[in-house]
């Protein structure tokens, strides 16, 4: 059974940073990549970030420079670290697999999803 648990969010002032961890489990971590999501109140869920075995990763236009998107193979663990936190980023955080990014239409394909970690930014 694949399992994506997501730990780390909280609540961080504004120009904090904060690090939020996916741990996977039940198939080869290599086998997927992985990506992260969120989702704030009343809107739309978006694509944020997510990395491949090959080392491809992306980033939203509304992350970049901001968040960063590791992986530990051994831990079977992906993180994003963000810094420079505003108050649009509160949403819940959700991790995927297997998720495939394209430049154009942003993250497509996910099959498993974690129950997700709250970020709240306060200004």
């Amino acid at each position: 059974e694949v399992r994506l648990v997501e730990s780390g969010g909280g609540l961080v002032q504004a120009g904090g940073s904060a690090r939020l961890s996916c741990e996977a489990s039940g198939y080869t971590f290599d086998d997927y990549a992985i990506g992260w999501f969120r989702q704030a109140p009343g809107k739309e869920r978006e694509g944020v970030s997510s990395i491949s075995s090959d080392g491809t990763i992306y980033y939203a236009d509304s992350v970049k420079g901001r968040f960063t998107i590791s992986s530990d193979n051994a831990k079977n663990t992906v993180y994003l670290q963000m810094n420079n936190l505003k108050p649009e980023d509160t949403a819940v955080y959700y991790c995927a697999a297997p998720c495939y990014s394209d430049p154009e239409d942003g993250l497509y394909g996910m099959d498993y999803w974690g129950k997700g970690t709250l970020v709240t930014v306060s200004s």
